[in-house]
């Protein structure tokens, strides 16, 4: 088990010693997959504007607050009230960004999605005069292609077999499930779904939780604990980082996907040991995503196999994006690299992307899954999944693995990487900024400009495509950007529209920044 059998599977000291001997030199010969990944650089020009325009923001925004005390400007933020005597509950300083610059450039994003999350989606608008402190809505409704929901197998229909089977166990099950997983929560198919999510994944058990972020945030505090080390890709997900700090672990993080920088802390990790006292560490974990959901990157595996086993560390991959989406049968990275899922610890994920339902899974051996039930607060305190979710879930899983009788799963993943391969050709072609791997269905276009991100979004609405831009703090200050999210519900049509509505848009905001424009032969669909 991770905790207590420590010193039989993490022989520290023996690493130890061999490291002290070594020198800290990283050896070429480390194995590494080329997994596609285009980062080209920014100019020294974008850099310069986008800090000046943010230093232009900021000044604003300092104005704007002074004008609030005077009076000369109408102040909407939040007042306490009868609070003589007590701190603020809400301190003016610490939602300066929000308040002066979030606020006034998220207009268009905070439109209401009012239908079924399919290929196609009903958009109800709503508008802002007060800078979106409040909205009414206008009355006016668009269908529009969804690239901003992660359905990336089609799953989120309300007709079909998986629809079809909620309702009947809905009928049977009811809704809620009102009790804990240790008392009366745990159904007859919560042990189905757990059951074949383990065959699934190709290990030997695993555990089911009723929220996604929960399954980070209480597994990772029932692993590891004082006294371990936990290193951590840069761009991991809030829920990790979370995590993380609930644990109280030391954490130590390494640049994004690098495993020469990866390998070089856990080396100085294993000398120097913790901190003041230089005792080993009790264990230390590896946590990782396997598709990076902002960078559309997919983890190096082979690389970081070849790190946990040279060192003796545990492996924890979070697969939220990459479950379902990616590899040749839909399994995730280890699927994709064709490595053996025994090989990695802890394998995570969640059901509300390609299973359209919601909650998670801790996916392991037999042992580390059966303490996580006895520990994971998760299990012990929250209510169970709800049944028709469970069922929407184990529905979708089937089909996913041909246990429908048909060949429907297959294609499902084959259209999804069809889709993915040619929309991301098309915007590279059309000289756009496309960041991460050929094969993820979360495409990034970099816009880099916060006060671009709402235009753009705004002007594929118009086109009637609904798409998502993020900024600060969600991303770092200069990589602003829109996201596009790829399903295999989408048709080559649907792209070519979309393809259409970005150029169109990316041409009026000079947002086509790739100085390595492809030709403009024909690409195959």
């Amino acid at each position: 088990m991770l905790r207590n059998g420590i010193k039989k599977l993490h022989p520290q000291n023996e690493v130890r010693e061999e490291c002290q001997a070594s020198s800290f030199l990283i050896k070429k010969s480390l194995p590494q997959k080329e997994i596609g990944e285009e980062y080209e650089a920014s100019s020294f020009l974008i850099k310069v504007t986008v800090y000046f325009s943010y230093f232009v923001l900021l000044v604003f925004g300092h104005l704007r607050d002074f004008l609030r005390r005077l009076g000369l400007e109408k102040n909407c933020i939040v007042r306490e009230r009868n609070r003589e005597g007590y701190v603020p509950l809400y301190q003016s300083f610490e939602s300066f960004f929000t308040r002066n610059i979030y606020r006034r450039l998220c207009h268009v994003i905070n439109n209401t999605i009012c239908s079924t999350p399919g290929a196609t989606v009903v958009v109800k608008e709503r508008v802002s005069h007060d800078f979106n402190y409040t909205f009414e809505f206008t009355g006016n409704e668009s269908e529009c292609i969804n690239l901003a929901s992660f359905n990336y197998l089609g799953m989120a229909e309300n007709n079909g077999k998986c629809a079809d089977a909620v309702a009947k166990c809905l009928n049977e099950n009811g809704v809620g499930i009102c009790s804990t997983r240790h008392e009366l929560g745990t159904l007859k198919i919560h042990q189905e779904l757990e059951k074949l999510t383990a065959e699934f994944l190709g290990v030997e058990d695993s555990i089911i939780v009723g929220m996604g972020f929960a399954t980070n945030t209480t597994s990772i505090p029932s692993i590891i604990s004082k006294g371990s080390l936990i290193l951590s890709d840069k761009l991991n997900h809030a829920s990790i980082a979370f995590g993380c700090r609930l644990s109280g672990a030391k954490v130590t993080v390494f640049k994004h996907n690098d495993m020469k920088d990866l390998e070089k802390k856990i080396r100085a990790s294993i000398v120097y040991g913790q901190p003041k006292t230089h005792r080993p560490w009790k264990k230390i974990i590896l946590l990782v995503e396997g598709l990076y959901s902002m960078e559309g990157t997919i983890v190096n595996l082979p690389g970081l196999l070849a790190l946990k086993k040279k060192y003796k560390c545990y492996l924890y991959i979070d697969e939220a994006h990459c479950i379902g989406a990616i590899g040749p049968r839909g399994r995730g990275v280890t699927d994709y690299y064709g490595c053996d899922p025994k090989d990695v610890d802890l394998l995570m994920g969640t059901f509300s992307k390609s299973f359209a339902g919601y909650g998670g899974y801790i996916a392991g051996c037999k042992k580390v899954i059966q303490h996580l039930r006895r520990n994971s607060h998760s299990f012990m305190y929250a209510n169970g999944m709800s049944a028709p979710v469970a069922q929407q879930i184990l529905t979708s899983m089937k089909i996913l693995m041909g246990k429908d009788g048909t060949a429907e799963g297959s294609k499902r993943i084959r259209q999804l990487r069809r889709n993915t391969h040619y929309f991301r050709k098309k915007l590279k072609q059309k000289g756009f900024l496309i960041y991460g791997n050929e094969d993820a269905p979360v495409v990034p276009l970099m816009l880099y400009f916060m006060s671009k991100v709402p235009e753009f979004v705004t002007q594929l609405w118009k086109a009637n495509v609904a798409a998502v831009g993020v900024g600060f703090p969600a991303t770092p200050l200069l990589t602003a950007r829109a996201r596009f999210c790829i399903s295999a519900a989408h048709t080559k049509d649907m792209l070519d529209k979309v393809i259409g509505a970005v150029e169109s848009a990316g041409r009026l905001m000079m947002v086509d920044y790739s100085k390595k424009r492809k030709s403009q032969e024909e690409i195959i669909y």
